[in-house]
């Protein structure tokens, strides 16, 4: 489609064979025309930049990292290289619907919006079912409900670069809360719109970062908290909230379910509680299968 702006989509790639193909073919399938797939292999040593050069299409770039970098570090380089006016993500083992990015450009036609995001589904890779992520849709001014544990999965946001670049960027020294504080910062001085329909799959499959590394959450929302400026005397209780429960469901998966019952004594009277005592009462089986 003419005249309508540039979207580099951004795939940083670590030893990603075994789902790339599809998440290539997500974006190469788009009926929005006008984009440009920068392939970041983050010095993978599997079968990634064969299966990237089986595809042939001048829209897709490739470029290999010097050395392996941290998640967000790596994004950061791959948006260096990019030429796009809007900049979205797509890790190798997720894909998109062919209506992503043509129901979210227009929504930039308001200069003060810097996000698109938009509701997904979880794909289960074991037992190849899926699954609505379905959650309530914001639009606007959102940082309160980014602050109450609200949640926009980055394989559906599309972001205006100018804003992007006006908040610095990610956050390098993060592993796992990189996409949340981002998306905090966007929201001091950008507007937010959601689409209220799935574009998007994340595929569970038991090796996604955020299962494996919970522990390092934990400390890095401990870290996120700590260095907040509050100057906007902003409530910051839910996010104190959401790590206890962090904490909770983290020693409970451990099977230590006494201590478990004594994070939930510190927990908000709210949804999240009431969610932990749930739980409580599950056989560890099940719960070891959960994820937070």
């Amino acid at each position: 489609m003419k005249n309508e702006p540039l979207v580099s989509v951004i795939i940083n790639c670590y030893n990603g064979e075994r789902y790339l193909k599809k998440s290539i073919e997500s974006v190469i399938s788009q009926k929005y025309k006008n984009w440009e797939l920068i392939f970041w292999d983050n010095q993978s040593t599997d079968n990634s930049k064969m299966i990237f050069n089986s595809f042939h299409d001048n829209r897709l770039k490739y470029f290999k990292s010097k050395k392996y970098l941290k998640l967000y570090d790596a994004r950061n380089e791959a948006i260096k290289v990019s030429s796009g006016e809007f900049i979205s993500f797509l890790d190798s083992d997720d894909w998109w619907t062919p209506d992503k990015l043509i129901e979210q450009v227009p929504y930039f036609q308001n200069p003060k919006v810097g996000l698109v995001y938009s509701n997904f589904y979880f794909y289960y890779e074991k037992s190849k079912r899926q699954k609505s992520y379905k959650k309530k849709i914001f639009s606007g001014n959102i940082k309160k409900y980014l602050l109450n544990n609200f949640y926009i999965g980055i394989l559906t946001s599309l972001i205006r670069k100018d804003a992007y670049y006006s908040v610095n960027g990610f956050d390098k020294s993060y592993d796992i809360i990189g996409d949340f504080d981002l998306n905090v910062k966007l929201s001091d001085n950008w507007l937010f719109h959601g689409i209220n329909k799935y574009l998007a799959f994340y595929r569970v499959h038991g090796q996604n970062l955020s299962i494996k590394k919970r522990d390092l959450e934990i400390l890095e929302m401990e870290k996120w908290l700590a260095n907040k400026n509050n100057s906007e005397n902003i409530d910051l209780s839910n996010i104190e909230n959401y790590i206890n429960y962090l904490k909770f469901f983290d020693i409970l998966q451990k099977g230590r379910r006494y201590d478990a019952f004594r994070k939930i004594l510190k927990l908000k009277n709210n949804f999240l509680k009431l969610k932990s005592i749930l739980l409580l009462l599950l056989p560890i089986s099940l719960i070891e299968k959960i994820k937070s």
